[in-house]
């Protein structure tokens, strides 16, 4: 299902404050960042931009801080999406901006932080409206994926649509589901309708990028550590839940790395082991587009550190007593 969009209001922006947004891979220690940042600015409060964290009862796989994490710093857009309802960027990038608004409005200070750069992206440089989710094509297409694999599809996004195919990763499968849904549904191109954007918001001036980005080798031993601790702690089981309770296979909730593989080993088509094999190299090849996602962004500040660590927090704290406020 694809989520009713309400009518958008905006209010008045009486700030000139600097925007942070904090950026980076999987498991860079994005949250431990923007919490101190937000302790250390003292009146801040924290919108996610992360595509999974956004869902409602999708938690263990999703990396949601928790209350101690959080350390009383209020967190937005975390878990207010039923996972039965499709989530789009232009949907979260309209929530964001309201909720900047109102966070601003109330004279804080607004952290974003995430990993997913499209949701930023899209905030940053509004999208065309597209059309609502199609069921029908929506899950003929998740058929064919099942059939054929995610490559097919993006082997027929390049046959419909080549440039729009070439921004996208052959695995990326609801990037290219989401391409061919306004292909199929529209008769245009997604890269045609592209330029058919709305008004750039007036904060967007005010967002500086700090980008994560940790030694490799350290990064993935965390990944690795990390997804399997997930399927360790009951992901199979919460996937289970999911389905039963009527979440379809075919939502981008249950399209997020380790989601996909628990539901292929209750499918019977892979071992557990396989299944949380195939989650660590997923999500580290996940991450390695992240980065170079980020480089293309042109961050403000490019961290070569955990979030988590003291020498990286010390070094954001310092560039930020050196830059200057945005002009009114």
């Amino acid at each position: 299902l694809s989520r009713p969009r309400p009518l958008p209001y905006h209010l008045p922006v009486t700030t000139n404050r600097n925007i942070f947004a904090i950026a980076g891979p999987t498991a860079s220690g994005k949250t431990a960042l923007a919490v101190e940042l937000a302790l250390r600015l003292g009146d801040a409060e924290i919108v996610n931009f992360d595509s999974v964290q956004v869902y409602d009862k999708i938690e263990i796989a999703t990396a949601k801080p928790t209350a101690e994490e959080m350390k009383g710093v209020p967190h937005h857009l975390i878990g207010y999406i039923h996972p039965s309802t499709n989530c789009t960027a232009a949907d979260w990038a309209q929530d964001a901006t309201e909720k900047i608004h109102e966070i601003e409005s109330r004279g804080k200070s607004v952290i974003l932080v995430g990993g997913t750069g499209f949701y930023l992206r899209t905030l940053r440089q509004p999208l065309f409206e597209g059309p609502s989710t199609d069921p029908e094509i929506r899950n003929r297409l998740l058929e064919l994926k099942d059939e054929k694999g995610a490559e097919h599809l993006h082997l027929t996004l390049m046959r419909l649509d080549a440039k729009a195919a070439e921004g996208i990763p052959p695995a990326d499968f609801i990037r290219t589901t989401r391409a061919l849904e306004v292909y199929f549904q529209t008769g245009k191109r997604i890269s045609e309708v592209r330029v058919e954007r709305g008004p750039v918001p007036e904060f967007s001036e005010r967002m500086r990028l700090i980008v994560l980005d940790p030694p490799r080798d350290v990064l993935y031993q965390r990944i690795n550590t990390r997804a399997a601790a997930h399927f360790a702690n009951g992901l199979v089981e919460e996937v289970r839940a999911l389905l039963k309770d009527g979440i379809p296979e075919s939502s981008n909730a249950l399209g997020a790395h380790g989601y996909r593989r628990a539901c292929e080993y209750l499918r019977g088509e892979r071992t557990l082991e396989s299944a949380m094999e195939r989650t660590q190299q997923n999500v580290r090849n996940y991450a390695k587009r992240q980065i170079t996602w980020f480089k293309k962004e042109n961050p403000d500040l490019w961290i070569r550190g955990f979030g988590d660590s003291h020498d990286s927090q010390n070094e954001l704290f310092e560039w930020i007593g050196s830059i200057k406020t945005p002009k009114t």
